[in-house]
């Protein structure tokens, strides 16, 4: 019983004094180091939490942060909100008579993005919207901090027409399909 006591004794103390050595450790070498080095993981003395906000860890370049959508390059395809496994892309499309436009890799638009909402609170960042994106429109940005107590305020809003534009653009769809309809009865 003495034994076993002694014995938990000494581990306790063999605990506390490691602990208190890498205290003093990292006391001692405080500095930035990257992420990217090679030898990053292999130095151990003295490592300890980023003091964040006021330091910030290095951004890796093929981390996945924040989404973003250059909404004039976007066709509205549907295919980010289709592939999206947790559904955080809300996405409305109103179509138009004729082209209304190119995007920056030439692609036709022949649809409005009536809406065009991304809910962060439910990305997983998995990154498959960005993969499928036929002109690239959507992508993850460097951004990861976007705290907030209202969960309202990490839905994105990357559509650009108000509720007018909205109701008369489905408007001329509608009078356009009209007048197809009485130009194929004649």
């Amino acid at each position: 019983m003495l034994k076993t006591t002694i014995q938990g004794f000494l581990t306790a103390v063999k605990g506390l004094l490691l602990t208190v050595s890498h205290l003093f450790g990292a006391k001692k070498s405080r500095e930035s180091r990257d992420i990217r080095q090679k030898d990053y993981f292999e130095k151990q003395d003295g490592v300890t939490t980023v003091q964040f906000p006021k330091e910030k860890m290095p951004i890796p370049e093929i981390g996945r942060y924040q989404l973003h959508v250059e909404i004039d390059d976007c066709i509205v395809c549907d295919l980010c909100a289709k592939a999206c496994p947790v559904d955080c892309i809300a996405i409305e499309a109103v179509k138009s008579p004729e082209v209304i436009g190119k995007t920056s890799d030439g692609s036709v638009k022949r649809l409005y993005a009536a809406q065009f909402d991304i809910d962060m609170a439910k990305c997983m960042y998995c990154g498959l919207c960005t993969v499928v994106c036929p002109t690239e429109c959507i992508t993850m940005t460097n951004q990861y901090d976007r705290s907030t107590t209202k969960l309202t305020d990490l839905i994105y809003d990357f559509g650009e027409m108000s509720d007018e534009e909205i109701a008369q653009r489905k408007q001329e769809w509608t009078k356009f399909q009209a007048e197809k309809e009485a130009a194929k009865k004649k």
